[in-house]
């Protein structure tokens, strides 16, 4: 099935209609007279006909059908042009504006929001041959997020360190993985559950722990505008949780890796 079999537009009499590229998500009117709805909303009725959620920090990939993307990214543009207006800004004359509609569209859905609107990387897990059980960590990786509250930047760094299972992945594998998190509206505390929780699934580590340090331009650039202010959080799963020798080594392994870079 394509985009175009499942827009399922409400149709006059007069027959039907073709699907809509924009438009609000209440639909506009046809050369017909028919309604068409917009793809958001097509998309958005699907999402709750399934239960699925689709918040924030929701991926929501497998809700969209061949070609949708692109029609969303249409749809996007027209509201960041009405957005645009809105704030008194002569797209029309202004050479510097004239596309950023289109730009801020591609932005979102193929850039900083891609962990929302596209499936995970496809990552091979491998077995386990030499029963390592000895942990080992992987960082600094760079992580770019927004803040779901006001959708400008985060950006930081992210530890991981495992004590492998029966199953191992490769070490770039992790930075793919969290990329793909992060590249998402977050809250950083909930992002780094969220990071936990592919990372089990992938390869199924007898111990996980993840550190994130990251500055938030909402403290930056807005609201109390504290330039220096960054925050750190953790999550510790399995013998890491359990075991707290194997905890304080997983931090003094950071710490290393950050004064190697220092």
């Amino acid at each position: 099935m394509t985009a175009l079999d499942d827009l399922s537009p409400a149709t006059s009499s007069a027959g039907s209609t073709s699907p809509v590229l924009a438009g609000s998500s209440l639909g506009r009117i046809t050369s017909n007279g028919s309604t068409a709805r917009s793809i958001s909303s097509v998309i958005r009725a699907r999402l709750e006909t399934a239960g699925a959620p689709y918040l924030a920090n929701d991926n929501v990939a497998d809700y969209l059908l061949e070609g949708e993307l692109d029609l969303l990214q249409k749809e996007v543009a027209d509201r960041v042009r009405e957005l645009l207006r809105t704030l008194l800004i002569d797209i029309d004359r202004d050479h510097n504006t004239e596309e950023t509609a289109e730009r801020v569209a591609k932005m979102y859905l193929q850039e900083v929001f891609k962990g929302r609107y596209h499936r995970q990387p496809k990552i091979a897990s491998f077995p386990n041959v030499k029963q390592l059980d000895e942990i080992y960590t992987v960082g600094p990786i760079s992580v770019r997020s927004a803040c779901s509250h006001h959708l400008v930047p985060i950006l930081g760094n992210c530890w991981i360190g495992i004590k492998p299972g029966d199953r191992v992945i490769g070490l770039s594998k992790f930075a793919r993985v969290a990329d793909w998190v992060f590249s998402r509206p977050h809250i950083q505390e909930e992002a780094v559950m969220i990071l936990a929780d592919e990372i089990e699934r992938l390869c199924e580590p007898q111990g996980l722990a993840i550190l994130i340090k990251a500055q938030h331009y909402c403290m930056k650039w807005r609201g109390v505008k504290e330039p220096q202010t960054s925050m750190v959080n953790s999550v510790v799963r399995g013998d890491f949780r359990l075991d707290p020798n194997l905890k304080a080594e997983f931090f003094e392994l950071v710490k290393q890796q950050e004064s190697v870079l220092g």
